[in-house]
Formats: C-alpha cells, sequence, structure tokens
C-alpha cells in the first residue's frame, strides 16, 4: 500500500485539482507571496532527524496530549452504556435522552468556534488545561444531576472541553514531533480517543453511570498533572516571539546531544516569512492560496460524520438490539474490544502505507459495513430470511467499526494537522473542527428519529457518504506521509501556482 511521495504533488493534475483557484501575483518586479513563501520553504530540511537526538520527552509529551484523547473518548462513550440506566433513573423521554446524547456535540461546536483563538492565544498547554477544567465541572454536574436540567448542563460543559482537546491535542503534536514519527503519534490521539470510547463501553456494563463519571474525571486530573512536567510548542513559541524559550522547548524534545541548528533555522524561516503576510482571518481562508487546503480538511471532516460514526456509537445498544440480539451489551462490548487493536494497527500503519491508501481502504470498509447492516435490517422490514437479520446486522457493525478505527478516525485529523500554513491554523482549525462537530450533532441528534423512518434507509444513506468518501480521497487529498509540515505548505502552494 506504499505510494511514491516524492510524486504525490507533481501527480495532482490527476486529484481532480485543476480549476482550483491559484493566488494572484503582485506588481510586475516583485515577488509574490506564494514565492517568498515558496522559497523559505523549500529551502528548509529535515526537522529533527539530526544524530545524537532523543524522543525520550516527545514521547512524553505525546503521552500527556492523549490523556486528553481519553478524556475525549470517555466523554463520547459515556452514553452508549448507560442510556436504560439513566433513563430509569431519572424518569427521561427518548427524546429527552437523545438531546442528552446530541448535546456532547452542541457543547462542542462552541468549543471548535473558539479553539483556534484559545490555541493561538495562550498556547497549546493552557488550551489544554482550560478544556481540562471545563470538563472536570461537566463531569461533577452529571454525577450529582436529578433531573434532565442539570444533566444537559454537565454534558454542554464535557462537549465544550473535547471540542477545544480535539483540535489542540493533534496540532501539538504534529509540532512537536519529528517528521519521520509525527503520523504514527498523531495517530496516537485516535488511538486513544477509542480506548477511552471502548473504557466507557466496558466500565459502564459493570458499574453505574454516576461512578462511571467519576472515573471520567481521572484523565482530566492526569492531563494537568502532566502538563507540568512538558514543555510548550516549539513552532508556538517561535511564532510569538519567545526565541529562548523556543530553543530551549526545541532542545528539550529534541535532546540534549542533538544538533537542532538545521531545525532552529528551518522553523525561524518559515515564521519570518509568515510574519510578513497578513493575518488570516475566517473568510480570507476562501483565498486561492488557502482554498485547496480548506477543501480538503472540510471535505474529510464532513464525509467522517456523515457516515455515521457518531450516531452508530451513541445508541449502539439499541442498534444491536434492533439487529436482532437479546442483549445489546454483548454488542457493545464485542465493539469495544474490537476497535481498540485495529485502530492500533492504523498507527502502525499510518507512516508506512501513507494517508491516502489509508483512508480509502477504511472507506471502503465502512461501505461494506453499512451495506450489510442495510441489508439485513431490509430484510427485517420484510419477514424475509429472518435468521440471517442478526448475522448481517451485528457483523456489518462490527466490520464498520473495525474498518473506521484503521483509518477514517484518525486520518482525517492528522490530515487537518498538516495541511494548514501556521498564520491560519487558528482560523482554518476553528473551521475544520466546528465543521467536524455540527456534523457530529446533525447525525446523533437525528440518529433515533432515520432509525424510525427506516433501519435500512438510514444505513444506505451512511453507505453513499462512505463511497464518495474513498472518490473524494483519490481526486482531492494528498499525500503527506514523510514531509516536514514546511515541506507540505510548499508543496500545496506550488500545485496552486502551477495551476495558474
Amino acid at each position: 500500500m506504499a505510494i511514491d511521495q516524492g510524486k504525490d504533488f507533481e501527480n495532482a493534475q490527476s486529484n481532480g485539482l485543476e480549476d482550483l483557484e491559484a493566488p494572484l501575483l503582485v506588481q510586475q518586479g516583485k515577488a509574490s507571496d506564494y514565492e517568498i513563501e515558496s522559497k523559505a520553504i523549500a529551502d528548509a530540511g529535515g526537522g529533527g532527524d539530526d544524530d545524537g537526538g532523543s524522543i525520550g520527552m516527545v514521547l512524553l509529551s505525546t503521552a500527556v496530549a492523549v490523556c486528553g484523547s481519553f478524556e475525549f473518548g470517555s466523554c463520547v462513550g459515556y452514553s452508549a452504556p448507560t442510556q436504560s440506566a439513566i433513563r430509569k433513573d431519572l424518569n427521561l423521554s427518548l427524546e429527552e435522552y437523545s438531546v442528552f446524547g446530541s448535546i456532547l456535540t452542541i457543547g462542542a461546536m462552541f468549543g471548535a468556534i473558539t479553539s483556534g483563538r484559545i490555541t493561538d492565544f495562550v498556547g497549546r498547554k493552557w488550551a489544554m488545561r482550560i478544556s481540562s477544567c471545563f470538563c472536570i465541572v461537566g463531569w461533577l454536574a452529571v454525577f450529582f444531576a436529578r433531573g434532565a436540567l442539570v444533566l444537559d448542563i454537565g454534558r454542554l460543559f464535557n462537549g465544550y472541553g473535547i471540542g477545544v482537546l480535539s483540535y489542540v491535542i493533534p496540532i501539538f503534536i504534529a509540532e512537536i514531533a519529528p517528521k519521520n514519527l509525527r503520523g504514527g503519534l498523531t495517530t496516537l490521539n485516535q488511538l486513544m480517543i477509542v480506548v477511552g470510547s471502548s473504557f466507557s463501553f466496558l466500565i459502564g456494563s459493570i458499574v453505574s453511570w454516576q461512578i462511571l463519571a467519576l472515573i471520567g474525571l481521572l484523565p482530566c486530573v492526569a492531563l494537568l498533572l502532566g502538563l507540568f512536567l512538558v514543555p510548550e510548542s516549539p513552532r508556538w513559541l517561535a511564532k510569538v516571539g519567545l526565541q529562548k524559550e523556543f530553543k530551549t522547548a526545541l532542545r528539550q524534545l529534541r535532546g540534549k546531544d542533538a544538533n537542532i541548528s538545521h531545525e532552529v533555522d528551518e522553523i525561524e524561516e518559515y515564521i519570518a516569512t509568515i510574519r510578513s503576510l497578513p493575518k488570516a482571518k475566517l473568510f480570507d481562508l476562501f483565498q486561492g492560496r488557502y482554498i485547496r487546503s480548506v477543501i480538503i480538511g472540510v471535505g474529510l471532516m464532513v464525509l467522517q460524520q456523515f457516515g455515521g460514526i457518531n450516531g452508530i456509537g451513541f445508541y449502539l445498544n439499541e442498534t444491536f438490539q434492533e439487529a436482532g440480539l437479546s442483549s445489546g451489551k454483548i454488542g457493545t462490548i464485542a465493539y469495544a474490544i474490537l476497535q481498540v487493536p485495529i485502530t492500533l494497527v492504523g498507527a502502525l500503519l499510518m507512516d508506512k502505507s501513507g494517508r491516502r491508501p489509508l483512508v480509502m481502504v477504511s472507506a471502503t470498509g465502512t461501505f461494506l459495513g453499512c451495506f450489510l447492516t442495510a441489508t439485513g435490517f431490509l430484510l427485517k422490514s420484510h419477514d424475509a430470511l429472518l435468521r440471517w437479520v442478526p448475522i448481517l446486522g451485528v457483523s456489518g457493525v462490527l466490520i464498520y467499526i473495525s474498518a473506521f478505527s484503521i483509518g477514517m478516525g484518525a486520518v482525517p485529523w492528522v490530515i487537518m494537522s498538516e495541511i494548514f500554513p501556521i498564520n491560519v491554523k487558528g482560523a482554518a482549525g476553528s473551521l475544520v473542527v466546528l465543521v467536524n462537530w455540527s456534523g457530529a450533532w446533525l447525525v446523533s441528534f437525528t440518529f433515533n428519529f432515520l432509525m424510525n423512518w427506516s433501519m435500512a434507509g438510514t444505513f444506505y444513506i451512511f453507505g453513499g457518504f462512505c463511497a464518495f468518501t474513498v472518490l473524494f480521497v483519490a481526486k482531492i487529498v494528498p499525500e503527506t506521509k514523510g514531509k516536514t509540515l514546511e515541506e507540505i505548505q510548499a508543496s500545496i502552494n506550488r500545485k496552486q501556482y502551477a495551476l495558474t
């Protein structure tokens, strides 16, 4: 599945990008913004591969950051195993519980709107601290809830916290990691989301929903404490002009014996180039020089969510029961056990196979899973071949989550963290994460109503989006494996410039 990465962007004619708008040149005799930026970036080197280096601090920093990813997964996975108990204990209707399940994504949308500005203004570490505090308040509200209002407020706070975390964690990891490890380390974000979700599924099957809420506090505390042990992102420090702190942080990350001079020059030259450009706002993202990155980032997030992952994951018990299992917990446990090793395989393949083939294989698998599940429900609606209904329904969901875990869960976030230049990362990140959480809310809120309309039709719709994902990636999405963040920007800009 390996790809010739040296040809990724040169072959973009076949990627369907011929008619994207390219940046305009300035007056004759002066260099364009593109030419200034590309020259600075194209001369840059590998970044972090010097002899004598050490990745110990990179690994520790990543381990601390992904405590937030575990928290993310715990919040997302909380609603599936607790639905029956919460509805019974608090006397909630299906509509009220649908609000509780989906309001997490409303909070995350607000988190997404502010995530870029917060992360750029106070730094990556403080953004994670703020998010942890929101999650702690949210879990305490859920624990003490005795009615729908407090329960929903707690869920809303949790949503805001993970909305910011969903942006800052992959950005932080991508900015501290050497290029040869960036894909795998960034994928740990998705792996720990899956681990947190699976943990909630499994533990939620044996403890009360109140105890599960208290357990959700633990990764927040671990993140808050761990952040005292790791450095800030060197790229952010360089961006805000803290030169001494920038070099100290890079030295900590690369090891005391590493030769970091080349990487320092690379980052400083890139930051200097970015400072010479006007600071981008949200509407500036739709200019020619950024439009390809926006199409890629937004497109991947829309297709990830409209493939149905949050609807299926939030209401897993009921889906398995509709498919014919006597107890939804059996399917939920199988789901939880299966997705962790599959996500780990995806993380290992990220820097070997490349991003594009991994996500195309993943999307093909999610299409197959949706098709099988939809066919099972179609047979059930016509009282035909009823013994095949649970086989098709359950196997389809398990195939879906296996395929999603290996690529579609992680790759969009990895690519999102790689494709935007640092001067627009705040605005672009907020836009992309907002789109992701808006899609998550729409799918999770409407899932029960869609299933009441047509269980087969719901999964056929999801399958259609999964099939379209394969085409979108094949035509639009570039390969970023093995390139520094600066090289990726040079390649994207070079292709846009060449299309003028």
